[in-house]
């Protein structure tokens, strides 16, 4: 049954079940109401009332909030990326990004182009595959790749504790060296692995190790077909940078994800052009007038929880250290009342 599971995503489903369910009893703890289908337009400080007007559109109503604090925590993947290709738009086949992609019965029997080799293009040519489908998928640049679990622990828990005594870069050289054993030697497939190792390419440069849940056994056995880079597309196929011609069906853009914070933040100082903080990690989390940003560290939820925990110490040393204040002033009249 859990085989059964793990083969057609349901255990991942379940897992997602259980997180919205911790995240809906969260809220009724806390007494947390967040305000479903509104959609953030602009966000800007007013340095006359030393306050940030936030403007929102929720179906046809306009809303404006006025807050003393602003925490961002749209984080880095708010908005698909969606590369422009030479020819796509004579391409007459279905094309869609990674994140409208729901099931492969759609493309039963159809020739697929996946394009992106990261954990998402992975899984959507491991679920192809499950449907009948014959993806290529296309494997650029280097990737690491890794077992999901290492002596039935999770791999990145067991990373986590190896941390505690070993530098990040001997970690790192285990992971591979492991990896390498137990999944053999991917070049032959056409998969490279970076010189730097996965956690330092994490932490550098934002870039999620894949964990393998059963897609390089399709690529092994050839059901996953590993492609270079493209060149251009035209009807009904695509060229790839080493002269090979793919008659493809359909089109599936695993192609990442970005922050969207610059379209409507009218902010100067915490957050670069790209919508990433100017500072690097730990320093990203503080900008001036009350400004935070959380979870854009690029060091997943661990680096969300850093974020959130400094952000609500900071303000909730401002708020005490206020009240006192102002409690110190009440006393004052009070006294002078009298």
């Amino acid at each position: 049954m859990v085989h059964r599971a793990l083969e057609h995503g349901e255990l991942f489903s379940c897992r997602c079940i259980l997180f919205i369910n911790y995240l809906e009893s969260y809220a009724k703890k806390f007494e947390i109401s967040p305000r479903f289908n509104e959609s953030v337009q602009s966000a800007k400080y007013d340095e006359t009332c030393g306050l940030w007007r936030v403007r929102t559109v929720t179906g046809e109503c306009e809303v404006e909030y006025i807050c003393r604090w602003l925490v961002v925590a749209t984080g880095e993947n708010a908005e698909k990326v969606v590369p422009e290709f030479e020819g796509l738009d004579e391409f007459e086949g279905t094309v869609m990004h990674a994140c409208d992609y729901r099931s492969g019965e759609a493309f039963e029997g159809k020739r697929v182009l996946v394009v992106g080799c990261g954990n998402s293009g992975m899984e959507v040519s491991l679920d192809l595959c499950h449907h009948n489908a014959y993806p290529s998928m296309v494997v650029r640049s280097s990737v690491h790749i890794l077992p999901r679990e290492i002596g039935g622990k999770s791999t990145f828990e067991l990373a986590t504790s190896l941390m505690k005594w070993m530098p990040l870069k001997v970690v790192d050289k285990i992971l591979v060296v492991v990896a390498r054993c137990i999944l053999g030697n991917l070049e032959k497939y056409g998969i490279k692995r970076p010189t730097k190792g996965p956690l330092q390419l994490k932490n550098s440069k934002g870039k999620t190790p894949v964990l393998d849940i059963g897609a390089l056994q399709k690529i092994k056995s050839g059901k996953i077909q590993i492609v270079p880079g493209i060149k251009r597309f035209s009807s009904g196929r695509v060229e790839l940078v080493n002269g090979v011609n793919l008659e493809i069906d359909s089109v599936i853009l695993a192609t990442g994800y970005c922050s969207n914070v610059p379209s409507w933040l009218k902010e100067d100082g915490l957050f670069s052009k790209e919508g990433m903080p100017v500072r690097p990690f730990p320093e990203g989390w503080k900008g001036k007038a009350g400004i935070y940003a959380v979870g854009f560290t690029g060091r997943g939820l661990s680096g969300a929880s850093f974020d959130a925990i400094r952000v609500a110490q900071d303000i909730a040393n401002i708020w005490s250290q206020e009240t006192k204040q102002t409690n110190h002033y009440l006393s004052f009249l009070r006294s002078r009342m009298q």
